[in-house]
């Protein structure tokens, strides 16, 4: 389609990721898919219809259609169609997180040497799984226990920091794959599919019930670190927070926490 082809273009020259390229063309395909109307003569109607066909899904699906939409249509084709369209706002959910000894558990029944290093980096640099699957070997410095994040989300490079637990093991996967570009990849990298499978079972495999992802490690390195009295600052920066509100989502009390508190009743 001529309008999709035009689209992409424009992100392209925004120099938007990848992920947004991809999410945006798949929303505006489907909008015209369902519609059947050119993409001139689209309408706060139309916009409103295929919005409402989606009532089952997700807040945050329902808030990347409608971001997606507004791309084109207003930024693109100047339409000023959304005036009245707003998008939903997100549920309050806390992140879910493991216990250190959770973490531990997890990591000790990674099948291969490679998954166990995998799901230790994620944990301990707080890496998105995006950013872990992207790491050069040159982008790492195992005397200085330092490496750092290539235009990561925001197009902004960090750095981030290396626990003394993984330098042998990671100098140990470099010299045994002396050929390999990325840190866990030769020419090309992991999909991020590939690392969300290994997490997936090694959880599996561990016992857990509840739903484990990779970004759950990042989760918990953010909760244990502020546990810990890290200043929330330095937990923004390592995780390339660019608003401080964000990273405020882990300073919620945690369950441990809780588990301290004694009931009035228990004082009567």
């Amino acid at each position: 389609m001529d309008e999709l082809k035009r689209l992409e273009t424009e992100l392209r020259l925004r120099r938007r990721s990848e992920k947004t390229i991809k999410n945006y063309l798949f929303f505006n395909q489907k909008f015209l898919e369902f519609i059947k109307k050119p993409g001139e003569s689209i309408d706060t109607e139309d916009i409103k219809q295929f919005i409402a066909s989606l009532d089952k899904k997700s807040t945050a699906t329902l808030a990347l259609a409608i971001s997606s939409l507004r791309f084109f249509y207003e930024k693109i084709l100047q339409k000023n169609i959304f005036d009245n369209i707003e998008i939903p706002k997100k549920e309050k959910k806390l992140p879910n997180i493991l216990t250190k000894e959770e973490v531990k558990k997890l990591i000790e029944n990674s099948d291969t040497f490679k998954s166990k290093l995998i799901m230790s980096l994620l944990y301990s640099s707080g890496l998105r799984v995006s950013e872990v699957v992207s790491l050069k070997i040159q982008d790492i410095n195992l005397d200085d226990r330092t490496g750092m994040v290539r235009q990561g989300k925001g197009k902004k490079d960090r750095m981030f920091i290396l626990p003394e637990k993984l330098i042998s093991d990671l100098k140990a996967l470099s010299d045994k794959y002396p050929g390999y570009q990325y840190v866990f990849s030769k020419e090309k990298p992991l999909t991020t599919r590939n690392i969300q499978k290994i997490v997936n079972k090694t959880a599996k495999k561990a016992g857990f019930q509840k739903k484990i992802t990779p970004h759950t490690l990042r989760h918990s390195f953010a909760t244990h670190l502020l546990e810990a009295g890290t200043d929330i600052r330095y937990i923004q920066e390592l995780l390339g927070h660019s608003n401080l509100n964000t990273t405020q989502i882990y300073t919620h009390v945690s369950t441990e926490e809780l588990k301290k508190i004694k009931s009035p009743l228990d004082n009567l």
